[in-house]
């Protein structure tokens, strides 16, 4: 990919078109689906990640601005999970677990989400989107 954009930059497109392509392209092939399968990445891969956007600044190509990585998986989890919440007709509503007894019953401190915390069963529901989001903002 940065090779293709290396030859772009050497036909004469901006710098400023150049980062634009690099979001269009590059970005969004890192981020495709990326509540799927953010859950079994690795710290590694993660940095792996970051180090190839610090190439990409050095050369040009990403936006000075970009948030890391795991910034940005961070923020498509929420913002899913905020848009799976609110909905009703959401497909994936369903996948939810029902509102927490302790929430409907008693005066608690106000949480993020009012959700039961599944059980863990396994390694790879842990790894999961839903019950991952949920423990994330539990605390």
């Amino acid at each position: 990919m940065l090779y293709a954009l290396r030859v772009l930059r050497y036909h004469g497109l901006s710098d400023a078109r150049l980062q634009e392509v690099f979001r269009a392209v590059v970005i969004s092939k890192l981020t495709y689906a990326s509540t799927a399968w953010s859950g079994f990445v690795t710290a590694t891969d993660i940095q792996r990640v970051n180090a190839f956007h610090r190439r990409s600044k050095r050369c040009g190509f990403c936006p000075p601005g970009l948030p890391d990585f795991g910034d940005q998986l961070a923020k498509f989890d929420d913002r899913l999970f905020s848009r799976i919440s609110r909905n009703p007709q959401h497909v994936l509503y369903r996948l939810l677990p029902p509102p927490s007894v302790a929430s409907q019953n008693y005066d608690l401190r106000p949480l993020r989400y009012d959700r039961q915390l599944p059980a863990h069963a396994s390694h790879l529901m842990d790894c999961e989107f839903v019950t991952r989001i949920l423990y994330k903002h539990s605390y």
